[in-house]
């Protein structure tokens, strides 16, 4: 997180989660590839999970099957944490990565 603690550091190419100021949800902004994935996830890790369980997934520009690995991992944390964690707005690209994988119905419950 940055010194005014309500947005964590940018990784590469500015891709992030960005949680709102009050923590209650997340938005994600930027590309979500292998090239970003690692530094993406790891600056989630001291951040809390978002209040709500909702992450906004509007943002995500350019992605790759990394990008599931990556929202898979948060829905893991949450899991361990015993939290519920929805990702609402993905783009179809993102969609269509989730149900070639057979993992669709995990980053959106019906």
């Amino acid at each position: 997180m940055t010194g005014n603690g309500d947005r964590e550091p940018a990784a590469d190419g500015g891709a992030r989660f960005v949680p709102d100021a009050a923590g209650a949800s997340w938005t994600f902004e930027g590309d979500l590839t292998f090239a970003n994935a690692g530094v993406v996830y790891e600056a989630t890790r001291d951040v809390p999970l978002p209040a709500t369980g909702v992450v906004d997934c509007r943002g995500v520009g350019a992605v790759d099957s990394a990008a599931i690995a990556v929202l898979l991992e948060l829905q893991r944390r949450a899991a361990g944490e015993r939290r519920s964690l929805v990702f609402t707005n993905l783009p179809a690209s993102l969609r269509a990565l989730g149900e070639l994988y057979g993992v669709a119905e995990i980053l959106v419950p019906a």
